[in-house]
């Protein structure tokens, strides 16, 4: 049974909550504390008490006086309310929905709880629970807006776009005047209703709901579009062209209106003749307009688009636009336009002279196109490449975008090194933007240059943060810098600092996905309905990133190593190279610290001359301080396979068909022993590519493994049996092996692969390092594949590291990550 209170009492325990909402938790502590000197087991008082300490970060302290207040009081709403609370606060939002539907159950008429059981249901996707949730709070106040548009919104992401739009028309219904034209929820909510009409497939029905409904709404352009569309699918051809048009007068640089109108008008996609009549039409019409005469190149072929190309080329490098190769690049798949393009730049540059300042400048973009063009990867000569930037540079010397090009082929060259040099040059000719800034920084990064990096990028990060540059770049979640930080963190052998950075771009992501929390209420009170979907739908695809995925990817390699090296783990930890490489890499990580620690003085130091009185400031930097700075923790894991498990499963669940994460989930679940996992994820990656190396070997890996275990559940051999048909298991795979490498030999990704595979069958380790020399004689071979080479040497302890440096040098003596 609860403890009664009195009534001054009852008014401690308002002011209890009052402290906690207004976040005077000092205040709320002592009047709890007050309350229970008094009434020692009264439940609700220990519930708020375990609420505000939750709230200054004492978390076990918060559960065990939660923990205990239920015991006390089984049967108090606050309780459970409270205890839902704090699992939401620690992310177990399984755990806090069943104790919000308990509290709901001991108090069905509290709109609060149920507004926070409701907001973690559209959290965790559990549509028919959000269903009933808005149904309940609909009955509770009918008379409020955000009631109906909650509902129907729940009707829609369950799926039942009928009810979604019936729930609308009934709210249309109860209003008793209509709304101002100018009331932007209204707005939003007819354009939204109108969306659910077609989402259904009713577009005639769609089309005169617009015209009726939405005919004065406030979004002209969603009006625009969709009546466009929808007259487009009721096949009123003469009209959508009428609406496309209408489009294009808007915005004439909007692609999909050019082809929506091409099909409104019932041109061919074979007749080019009137498709380039239709683009011309709009550059005559709107000579600023880029779009009209640049898309005609997609589809013209022959002399027509050798014509448009001169005549396009011509005037963009006429203006000496600096982003004319970055509009045309993507023509590059076909081959005969890649050419021809290359060949009207030349002619181009043939027919300048410097006679005049114009033509300077045209020749001077020419120059730039050519040393973009041979630095493409599909049309790559680096020598030429070199020689256009060296005489575009000549004509402007003070050109960022001619030296960052100079610097791009020094780092296709392989020389890092140089590469960030010559970026940080870049970055010197205009201190003003923050976009050289980056990529100068982002240079010195792969060059390995940490602390450099974090001072150059520093210089456009806020000068009063605490912590310095670095605390402000999380604090603006810089994913870009984060993940490349994290990478050369791991290429010097910095375990741990590379796995913090790593992590703190996963965590990134998971803020992201606790950001919606917010926005499932603020979205419904500002009427903002179409973008609340979005956002829900674009949140169900976050992980899919491609920051995530490389993070993600890179933090489970680090994993591995440390599974496969144990004694390796720590801060420093080494992963297997020879002692030259492993003494070089501690120095390496020893400096990058060094300069960190050396950052973050200097900014403190700067902070405390702007405001050296200020210290209201101290009890939040407490709060925030970083119990691993250095991520000695992270790199002392007993348990690398699991940790990476945990970043690994989101990243196979949203990626499905990215076989670097097939292939990783494969290298995880193998040395876990779960053969089933581990099957499944090379049956994906085979169905991905079947003639990747990576494939081949692991293959062979996972046949090796299923031949020595003998004590699997006869359900688990049985389901391997039956999804295992690459190699059976009576195959010599030393011969299965040896096949695949001759058959491949002239590849050496492939070669390096059947390597691996034979010493991973035991063969002689001795004979298998001299193989991998014998790959640098492959006419095909690359720097990147001597550099995986190199690796792959490392990692066994191979006595030929330093002659395959040597040689790999002799081939390619400027590329810094043979050194």
């Amino acid at each position: 049974m609860p403890q009664p209170l009195n009534p001054k009492d009852q008014a401690h325990f308002r002011a209890v909550v009052r402290a906690y909402e207004d976040k005077q938790y000092k205040r709320g502590l002592k009047t709890a504390d007050t309350i229970l000197k008094k009434n020692n087991k009264h439940g609700d008082t220990m519930a708020m008490k375990a609420l505000i300490l939750n709230a200054q970060g004492k978390t076990e302290e918060a559960f065990a006086l939660g923990k205990e207040a239920l015991t006390v009081d089984m049967k108090s709403h606050i309780c459970w309310h409270v205890y839902g609370l704090l699992y939401r606060a620690n992310k177990n939002f399984e755990e806090a929905i069943k104790a919000y539907k308990f509290a709901l159950k001991l108090e069905p008429e509290s709109a609060q709880i149920q507004r926070d059981l409701a907001v973690l249901q559209i959290q965790m996707r559990d549509y028919p629970g959000y269903v009933q949730s808005r149904q309940a709070m609909l009955q509770a106040r009918p008379g409020l807006r955000q009631s109906w548009t909650a509902l129907a919104i729940a009707h829609h992401l369950s799926g039942n776009l009928a009810e979604a739009e019936n729930v609308l028309t009934t709210y249309e219904g109860t209003l008793k005047s209509t709304p101002s034209r100018y009331d932007l929820e209204h707005s939003e909510a007819v354009m939204y209703k109108n969306s659910l009409i077609a989402e259904q497939g009713d577009y005639q029905r769609a089309l005169d709901h617009l015209e009726k409904a939405a005919k004065n709404n406030l979004d002209r352009l969603a009006v625009l579009e969709s009546r466009a569309e929808y007259l487009s699918k009721l096949g009123r051809q003469e009209d959508a062209a009428k609406a496309y048009r209408a489009l294009l007068e808007r915005n004439p640089d909007h692609q999909a209106y050019y082809e929506k109108l091409s099909g409104a008008l019932g041109i061919e996609e074979s007749d080019t003749k009137a498709r380039k009549a239709l683009y011309d039409e709009f550059a005559t019409k709107f000579p600023r307009c880029d779009a009209a005469r640049r898309l005609p190149l997609d589809f013209l072929s022959g002399d027509e688009f050798k014509s448009a190309a001169k005549e396009y080329l011509a005037f963009m490098l006429n203006k000496g636009v600096p982003s004319t190769f970055a509009n045309l690049k993507h023509l590059y798949s076909d081959e005969f336009k890649k050419n021809t393009l290359a060949e009207l730049a030349e002619e181009y540059l043939k027919s300048q002279s410097s006679d005049s300042t114009s033509k300077d400048k045209g020749e001077a973009a020419a120059l730039y196109y050519l040393s973009q063009h041979y630095n493409y990867h599909m049309s790559r000569d680096l020598t030429k490449a070199m020689e256009y930037a060296e005489k575009a540079i000549e004509k402007d010397p003070k050109s960022v975008d001619f030296h960052m090009t100079k610097a791009r082929i020094l780092k296709h060259h392989g020389n890092i090194s140089k590469a960030a040099e010559m970026m940080d040059y870049a970055r010197k000719l205009d201190l003003k933007d923050r976009y050289i800034n980056s990529k100068a920084a982002k240079y010195q990064l792969r060059n390995n240059e940490n602390g450099k990096a974090l001072k150059t990028v520093g210089l456009f990060t806020r000068a009063d943060t605490p912590g310095g540059p670095l605390a402000d770049l999380l604090d603006m979640q810089c994913v870009w810098f984060l993940t490349e930080d994290g990478e050369a963190y791991a290429r010097i052998g910095n375990t741990g600092m590379a796995l913090k950075r790593l992590h703190a771009v996963a965590n990134i992501f998971d803020v992201w996905q606790e950001d919606q929390f917010d926005f499932h209420t603020f979205s419904l009170r500002k009427g903002q309905i179409r973008a609340y979907i979005d956002m829900i739908r674009w949140e169900d695809h976050i992980r899919d990133h491609p920051f995530y995925a490389r993070a993600a990817l890179a933090a489970i390699d680090i994993y591995l190593k440390m599974a496969e090296k144990p004694s390796a783990n720590g801060v420093n930890g080494t992963n297997g190279e020879d002692a030259e490489d492993a003494l070089a890499k501690k120095k390496a990580a020893k400096k990058a610290k060094k300069e960190q620690q050396r950052l973050e003085r200097e900014a403190a130091e700067k902070q405390a001359k702007q405001d050296p009185n200020k210290t209201t400031q101290g009890a939040a930097d407490a709060k925030k301080k970083d119990d691993d700075p250095l991520g000695m923790k992270l790199a002392s894991t007993t348990d690398p396979l699991g940790e990476a498990t945990k970043l690994l499963s989101p990243l196979l669940q949203v990626c499905p068909r990215s076989i670097e994460a097939q292939h990783a989930g494969f290298e995880v679940y193998l040395r876990r022993k779960k053969f089933v996992l581990a099957l499944r994820c090379l049956n994906m990656a085979t169905t991905l590519a079947p003639d990747s190396p990576k494939v081949h070997e692991q293959t062979v890996a996972l046949r090796l493994a299923l031949n020595y275990q003998t004590d699997l559940p006869s359900e688990v051999q049985q389901v391997l049996k039956e999804g295992f048909k690459s190699i059976e298991e009576s195959v010599d795979l030393k011969k299965y092996n040896a096949e695949f490498q001759a058959k491949h030999k002239s590849s050496p990704t492939h070669v390096l692969a059947a390597i691996r595979a034979r010493r991973n069958l035991g063969e002689d380790p001795r004979q298998c390092d001299k193989e991998i020399t014998g790959i640098l004689n492959i006419p095909s071979v690359s720097f990147t594949d001597a550099i995986e080479a190199l690796e792959t040497l490392k990692r066994w302890k191979s006595p030929e590291v330093g002659a395959f440096k040597a040689a790999a040098l002799s081939k390619w003596p400027e590329v810094t990550r043979l050194s």
